[in-house]
């Protein structure tokens, strides 16, 4: 009896010992294949992004936005983190009544800049060592401000990303050929957001 029960101890064991192995390995392979940037906490506080055109969560100007000069505002940020190749940026409305609205794409712009400047052209842009302008939900291969329909406030977010690859993309792509193209690239990300209603 009790080389039986020792027997059945031993295959518990066992059992047991397979089974946790079974599922850390299950999580690590749901981990690795989620492409879900694993950043660091002290990458994302070094990482800044901001603008001499509004502050956080503040109105974003007229000039900015469909109902003046439509032009982009100026950015700056501060380095990337080491080992990156590449910064892209995308500029959206969460809020808009369809979904998403996405209102600039910009992306394979050089580690080494550290600003745009106030309504950037596209020109410029090209002559940032291979930057491209991608699509907005305009239709358009360029920057389009905030343009929200009359009502509450909508919040538009610029994005900030730092890769570590450059993205074998065309000029034109979209925000979702960008997303797809740099899963799993993301060193560190930052953003700042401004609001603006009609």
């Amino acid at each position: 009896m009790p080389k039986k029960l020792a027997l059945a101890a031993l295959a518990l064991i066992v059992i047991v010992g397979v089974s946790a192995r079974s599922q850390n390995e299950q999580t690590n392979n749901t981990d690795s294949q989620s492409n879900k940037p694993l950043i660091k906490e002290d990458t994302l506080a070094q990482f800044v992004i901001s603008t001499s055109a509004f502050a956080e969560g503040e109105l974003v100007p007229v000039k900015h936005t469909c109902d003046g000069q439509d032009i982009s505002p100026a950015l700056k940020w501060t380095a990337p983190p080491e080992g990156a190749k590449s910064l892209a940026l995308i500029c959206d409305d969460p809020d808009a009544p369809g979904g998403t609205w996405v209102h600039w794409v910009l992306f394979n712009m050089p580690p080494d800049i550290r600003e745009l400047t106030e309504g950037v052209t596209i020109s410029k842009i090209a002559a940032l060592k291979g930057a491209m302008e991608g699509s907005n939900d305009f239709g358009k291969i360029a920057y389009g401000g905030p343009c929200p329909p009359r009502g509450p406030a909508h919040r538009y977010f610029f994005k900030l990303y730092a890769l570590d690859i450059m993205l074998a993309l065309k000029k034109g792509a979209t925000k979702a050929d960008i997303e797809k193209a740099m899963a799993g690239h993301i060193l560190t990300q930052a953003q700042i957001m401004g609001k603006y209603k009609r």
